[in-house]
């Protein structure tokens, strides 16, 4: 596919990737450009779907079609959105193609690049056993539901973010769940050590096994499995043929750093992601942690821009470029590269850290820069007994941070005050003594001073 046919003045806009960022992209284009070419790459053989979805597919709260980012399996025909199964091998940007892997090149105008990310393989003996499968497809999720039955033994390697939406699904399926973290708490990445500690505490008290400070060293064939094939060898070498392995025999033997042994029916590796940069090889873009963009979504090179987990972007709170894989920040970066792929000229003003999880039930958060800032004020505010923790951090008279467990009547204003980059005055005293005044504190300064409006279902609380 070299080309199309186009109406005079109309562009031809190419968008890899057919995740949340590719899909918000192409629709926004659609409805500003309706005579532009659009063309829509996704590398997985399903329809465009969400991966925050897989773990309500995992306890069968939804089907694969609820996972699906559009129900109606017309739509983008109906939005006259080309849709191509194929994954991008080459970027050649002087000559504006896209080679994939099914043969066809791609010629563009405007080239927006939403590949998402893939997960990273930990360097583990035994760790491509079959057995061991991460969560991040509809096609890892359907291996899961076959082997995560009610009582099986599973083991879970990582507890960060995606990890515990993961550990959530797996719990609820009535497994035996352990979780093996390598940081000193549960989601290091997102939580203070006091508030992803308190997560842990209530994750056991659930009946989850958690050990954090704690790495897997090597997945081996089971004791069980190990003496069948012995069993096997010895009977074939005597003519007796197979034998047959014991019910209960475990298939999996993970080896612990703390010297534990653990034997699984399933092993989950969900130990982080990395962007899907690799095609990118040779094309000349600028390359970090993830594809580097300015303000407008755009690269170092003309026309060629990138949205979601593999966009670097420039972070709200500190300046400096982050990639921050979150579906919202994914859907915000896709919509202003779209309009800068239309000539809008819109910027970001920063990509605002934010996560908001459900831990089997005990609601966590942390927004902007939660970990603080050096010559900056915090407080923090805990009740073990109750797993509710507040943590605020100051800089000046700003809230730059915040980190909340349980206390769910407070995010919405916590957002707000960050973003707003609302100056407190003498609140910020009154909030060191008593973090939970937050809402009079909004209350108090930020209606005069800030353009961003508290969502009214938080003022409800």
């Amino acid at each position: 596919m070299t080309g199309t046919n186009l109406v005079s003045g109309s562009l031809r806009h190419v968008i890899l990737g057919n995740g949340p960022a590719g899909v918000v992209a192409a629709e926004q284009i659609r409805k500003q450009r309706p005579r532009d070419s659009i063309v829509m790459v996704g590398a997985e053989p399903e329809p465009p779907y969400s991966r925050m979805a897989i773990p309500y597919l995992l306890v069968g709260k939804v089907g694969e079609n609820g996972t699906y980012l559009r129900k109606d399996p017309e739509h983008f025909k109906k939005q006259n959105i080309q849709e191509i199964r194929a994954r991008a091998t080459r970027l050649d940007t002087a000559g504006k193609k896209v080679m994939l892997d099914n043969g066809d090149v791609l010629e563009y105008d405007k080239l927006l690049i939403a590949t998402g990310a893939r997960p990273i393989s930990p360097p583990i003996p035994g760790v491509n056993l079959p057995g061991v499968h991460p969560c991040w497809t509809l096609e890892n999720a359907r291996q899961i539901i076959e082997l995560a039955k009610p009582g099986s033994r599973v083991l879970q390697m990582g507890a960060g973010f995606i990890g515990c939406i993961i550990m959530e699904a797996l719990a609820l399926r009535g497994v035996k769940l352990t979780v093996v973290e390598m940081g000193n708490r549960m989601v290091p990445r997102m939580m203070t050590e006091g508030a992803g500690s308190m997560i842990r505490d209530w994750c056991i008290k659930k009946g989850v096994n958690v050990h954090c400070s704690t790495k897997v060293e090597a997945i081996e064939v089971g004791s069980q499995a190990a003496q069948q094939g012995l069993i096997d060898k010895i009977g074939s070498a005597l003519g007796f043929g197979t034998a047959v392995m014991a019910k209960d025999g475990a298939p999996l033997r993970a080896r612990l750093s703390n010297g534990e042994v653990l034997e699984c029916d399933l092993v989950i590796s969900a130990t982080g992601v990395k962007p899907n940069l690799d095609f990118l090889e040779g094309s000349g873009l600028e390359v970090d942690q993830g594809l580097l963009v300015d303000d407008h979504m755009q690269t170092n090179i003309a026309d060629v821009y990138a949205a979601g987990d593999v966009a670097q972007v420039r972070d709200f709170s500190t300046g400096e470029k982050t990639v921050n894989m979150i579906q919202p920040a994914a859907a915000d970066d896709a919509r202003i590269a779209a309009q800068n792929m239309m000539g809008q000229g819109t910027q970001t003003q920063g990509s605002l850290a934010m996560n908001v999880l459900d831990t089997l039930g005990l609601i966590a958060a942390s927004f902007g820069q939660w970990w603080g800032a050096e010559g900056g004020q915090s407080v923090e505010l805990q009740n073990k007994e109750e797993f509710s923790y507040m943590r605020l951090e100051f800089f000046d008279d700003v809230l730059i941070g915040a980190t909340s467990l349980g206390l769910t009547n407070h995010v919405g204003v916590m957002r707000g005050l960050i973003q707003g980059k609302i100056h407190l005055g003498e609140w910020k005293d009154h909030l060191l003594e008593d973090p939970t005044r937050l809402m009079e504190a909004y209350l108090a300064c930020a209606q005069s001073q800030s353009t961003w409006k508290l969502p009214s279902s938080s003022l409800q609380h």
